[in-house]
């Protein structure tokens, strides 16, 4: 595809879907424009180079959250649907963990989606400075609670490019962590009941349970028991 016929919407789009199946190390302009159709070269005529395009991507995916109506009667409830979508957003795009974690990122998609947080608790009553820090407890709960299924996609890609056998390379890992917790008492009762395969899984409802108390923790200072 010539130089003259992309996009930067296409590009971006594209680089999104690479991300989603190689990961941020699977990311380069060669890939990207092979998908494209296009030579690498072409592809910066429209993004400067990696980071921005990682930029670009991470803005796009973050439009893809939808954003409920504030309501002060019931803001843990929106508060819990906004973290819900963020949450359902970074399991779609687990890269983009990595990438917080690596890039400064900034966009309209973002800034939308942290000002709309702020009005939930700006509506219920929250000072700027307690809703700031409101927003940022449910969004780092939300990346800490993301990262499993990041760093478990990243695996998935690892032993996918060795050519070994995914499910037999997990077995041995967990394996190898259920060994290492043996000799700590509460951690060895608890392999008692399950199986090793089982031992690095979260507790069914803990992602739910932990933002409910998270937020039932959160009030205003003037409202405060």
């Amino acid at each position: 595809m010539p130089r003259d016929t992309l996009t930067q919407e296409q590009i971006v789009r594209t680089a999104v879907r690479l991300l989603d199946d190689e990961g941020l190390e699977g990311l380069n302009m060669r890939s990207l424009g092979k998908r494209l159709g296009a030579a690498a070269t072409a592809v910066y005529w429209h993004v400067k180079n990696k980071d921005d395009l990682v930029l670009l991507a991470a803005d796009r995916v973050w439009h893809e959250v939808d954003l409920p109506a504030l309501d002060a009667d019931d803001w843990r409830g929106t508060a819990t649907v906004m973290a819900d979508r963020l949450h359902a957003m970074l399991v779609r795009h687990p890269w983009l963990v990595q990438a917080i974690g690596s890039h400064l990122l900034y966009g309209t998609g973002k800034a939308r989606y942290d000002d709309h947080l702020l009005g939930v608790f700006e509506t219920a009553g929250f000072t700027s400075q307690e809703a700031d820090r409101a927003a940022g407890a449910v969004v780092t709960y939300v990346l800490g609670n993301a990262l499993g299924a990041s760093a478990t996609a990243s695996l998935t890609r690892k032993v996918r490019r060795a050519g070994e056998d995914a499910e037999e390379m997990f077995s041995e890992t967990l394996a190898k962590a259920a060994q290492a917790a043996e000799p700590f008492p509460r951690l060895r009762a608890r392999l008692g009941t399950t199986a090793a395969t089982e031992y690095a899984a979260a507790a069914d409802g803990s992602y739910a349970a932990g933002l409910r108390a998270l937020l039932e923790g959160l009030r205003p200072e003037d409202s405060a028991p």
